[in-house]
């Protein structure tokens, strides 16, 4: 049953929340403007597709990649306020215990960690489409082609191509290599090449076919024309690694498995993603914990003191998940650990603490 005091923390908690999100976010939606005004300019983006297809998908990345820090600010802004005040002396003195006090901060805890985990898992991917959308039209420059494309589209299968082009979904230049226990087996190059949307299959002309058999010869074809399956969508060919936040839990999981299938390096990225959505929640708790512990107490310095520690301590947090990330998407660590050890050192980092708090 909530109390008074629970009221009282969880409501300020909220409205401290709201109010530091509202303000970073527009200090860095105005410095986006500033960054690409001269591209919205140049390609004559309309206003209301610049506010509603760009900024209003754009704000709940935002919240995604900084609640957070906006969190542990917010709790030490408002803790350290009661801290002056002597109202956490005064909570304390009268016999209650730290854990206690610490309740309201957790139950507003879970209930952004629940709301985290939605918005990184369904919310902001849907949100997400819409703003690269946008930015593929009227921000990024030749996206539309790409050259010197190289892909492992299945195991021991490497296709290559010149030139590709999105328009018409055609390409030039084409090879596709095919081993077996490191034996290149067959060897196919076409000149041309173009995907079926309807049928989801690859048309390619003017193709020469060399098949090498253990024996030691080959077997040469030369064919006009072959309709054939090769797994892989051209819309891989253009997807960018921060484009991974555009898909939904369900989507991401697909794609880890089609990743998986082809033996593609590029699984590190989306497996390092889907566990960074399920660490983002726990950091949650954590640093709610440390943002109490940290300005729950009363300093001659007063609030500039706590923040200062608390702005401090943010930045640490986001060089050491970016740091451990950048790891985990090369796949020099193992995602699970890249996405892990950031909650693991700040959890043994609240943990202290906590232990050496007053209480």
């Amino acid at each position: 049953m909530f109390k008074r005091l629970d009221r009282y923390i969880i409501i300020t908690f909220l409205k401290t929340f709201g109010a530091t999100l509202g303000l970073f976010s527009l200090i860095i939606i105005v410095f986006d403007i500033g960054e690409k005004l001269d591209d919205f300019l140049s390609k004559k983006a309309p206003v209301e597709e610049i506010i509603f297809s760009y900024y209003f998908n754009f704000i709940p990345q935002i919240i995604n990649m900084f609640s957070p820090i906006f969190i542990f600010l917010a709790v030490i802004f408002f803790t350290s306020r009661m801290a002056q005040r002597s109202e956490i002396v005064a909570m304390l003195a009268s016999g209650m215990s730290y854990l206690r006090f610490l309740r309201p901060y957790l139950l507003t805890a879970t209930l952004l960690a629940i709301t985290s985990y939605f918005l990184n898992g369904w919310i902001i991917p849907h949100a997400d489409k819409k703003r690269v959308d946008f930015e593929n039209t009227y921000v990024r420059s030749n996206y539309k082609h790409r050259s010197g494309i190289h892909r492992q589209i299945q195991p021991n299968v490497f296709l290559s191509i010149g030139w590709f082009s999105q328009y018409d979904s055609t390409g030039s230049n084409v090879t596709l290599e095919k081993y077996e226990e490191g034996v290149l087996r067959s060897k196919l190059v076409a000149r041309r090449i173009k995907f079926n949307e309807v049928s989801g299959k690859w048309l390619l002309r003017d193709v020469f076919i060399r098949d090498f058999e253990e024996s030691g010869k080959q077997r040469i074809n030369n064919v006009y024309e072959v309709d054939t399956a090769i797994l892989f969508d051209p819309a891989d060919f253009f997807r960018r690694p921060e484009d991974v936040q555009a898909f939904d839990n369900k989507e991401l999981d697909q794609i880890i498995e089609a990743e998986k299938l082809r033996g593609s390096e590029t699984v590190h990225l989306y497996l390092t993603e889907k566990y960074r959505r399920y660490s983002a929640p726990f950091s949650t708790f954590i640093l709610t914990v440390i943002g109490v512990c940290v300005s729950s107490r009363k300093s001659r310095g007063g609030i500039g003191v706590s923040l200062g520690v608390g702005i401090g301590l943010s930045f640490g947090f986001l060089f050491i998940v970016q740091f451990f990330n950048s790891y985990g998407t090369t796949g020099i660590l193992n995602p699970m650990m890249a996405a892990g050890i950031p909650n693991v050192i700040y959890g043994i980092v609240g943990y202290i603490l906590y232990r050496r708090v007053q209480k």
